[in-house]
């Protein structure tokens, strides 16, 4: 059996996605009990040390209340207008939610083409990174006023963004909130004897077959869009968890290791494989840093641009680079300024970024996570 709290003991980061169902009443209006109760669970893990990424959906259900519209349009129009009057109702409802614990609140809305182009996900990336190091909660949703995909049809009522979100920030955890249980072998609503699984160990095509319909009218994701990110949330080593929103405390009983909800195991060998990926892909190429820099490197810090010597190559924001100390190369990363960047502020420091190159995009040259060491 599966010891959930020794499993989570080292957990840092958690994303906690809170479905439509869950957010809003039967009437559309805001489940603001729910919404208050995560406020303060996310502020007790805040507390602790710990990061956390709120994904929020609820933006069309709103809209269509606040614009009594007569049900749920098909029309993608119409969907984008009810989209785009209930975001800004549901950001007003969480800030509100969060002051009464000290703390802020940014948006982030995304589209498909966020994780498809490399340079718009690592800027996502970056701020929501910054935006973490300020104690700040970022809470995401799908940007369907503007989605020139069919709305809901990309993300499934946010399951698949959660798990993207959760796997391009390296999250630990997910913790996936819904109006079910987890989980179960067989309907339930249907099969009085359908069993609730406790840990799904690997997705095999058993697994597959449990996933149905979406469980309620407002929602749109339903089991099939949560296995599917599970499979997101496996291969990029992290946990995941589906749980009833309706449990006291959920959140917290959760991290805390109680036996919550479905728990899908993680596969435990992905940061090496991305390390070996860093360290096998092609460089476009090389940095050349002091012994200084290498030392900070070899004790997990990021790479300043103080710290550089020298650049050869052409290469851009993204782009796959050897690190090379006293002529040997020690190491490979993803660089986050350009060839041409680097050479006009290396062995400067970062406060002089901004007054060299008239803008500055990070602090960091290479950022710790992105660094592989040979």
């Amino acid at each position: 059996m599966v010891n959930r709290k020794e499993l989570f003991s080292d957990v840092e980061k958690i994303v906690v996605k809170i479905g439509t169902s869950s957010i809003s009443n039967e009437d559309g209006t805001l489940n603001h009990v729910l919404m208050d109760r995560i406020a303060s669970q996310v502020s007790e893990l805040h507390d602790m040390g710990k990061e956390v990424i709120l994904v929020s959906s609820g933006s069309i259900g709103i809209g269509v209340s606040q614009l009594q519209l007569d049900g749920r349009p098909r029309e993608i129009p119409v969907r984008q207008a009810a989209a785009a009057v209930g975001q800004i109702i549901l950001m007003q409802e969480w800030i509100k939610a969060f002051q009464k614990y000290n703390l802020n609140v940014a948006q982030i809305l995304i589209t498909y083409e966020s994780f498809s182009n490399r340079l718009t996900y690592l800027n996502l990336r970056n701020s929501i990174s910054s935006l973490l190091n300020y104690g700040v909660i970022p809470i995401i949703n799908e940007n369907d006023s503007t989605s020139v995909h069919e709305i809901e049809a990309t993300f499934g009522d946010n399951d698949k963004l959660s798990a993207m979100v959760a796997s391009k920030m390296e999250a630990d955890l997910l913790i996936m909130l819904s109006d079910i249980d987890g989980l179960y072998d067989k309907n339930p609503k249907r099969n009085p004897d359908a069993k609730l699984l406790k840990t799904v160990e690997a997705i095999t095509p058993e697994i597959e077959s449990f996933g149905g319909n979406p469980t309620s009218l407002k929602g749109v994701g339903g089991m099939r869009t949560k296995i599917e990110a599970a499979k997101i949330c496996s291969m990029s080593g992290c946990y995941m968890v589906i749980a009833n929103s309706n449990i006291d405390y959920v959140v917290s009983r959760i991290f805390n290791g109680e036996d919550v909800g479905t728990l899908f195991l993680a596969n435990q060998d992905v940061h090496k494989n991305r390390v070996r990926w860093i360290i096998l892909a092609k460089s476009s190429g090389t940095i050349v840093i002091d012994s200084g820099a290498k030392d900070a490197i070899k004790d997990k810090m990021s790479l300043l641009p103080s710290g550089v010597i020298d650049v050869t190559g052409d290469f851009g924001r993204g782009d796959i680079v050897e690190l090379k100390c006293d002529g040997e190369i020690f190491a490979k990363g993803i660089t986050d300024y350009t060839s041409e960047e680097l050479k006009q502020i290396k062995g400067k420091h970062t406060n002089m970024i901004a007054d060299i190159l008239g803008y500055k995009n990070y602090d960091h040259v290479i950022k710790k996570e992105n660094i592989g060491l040979f």
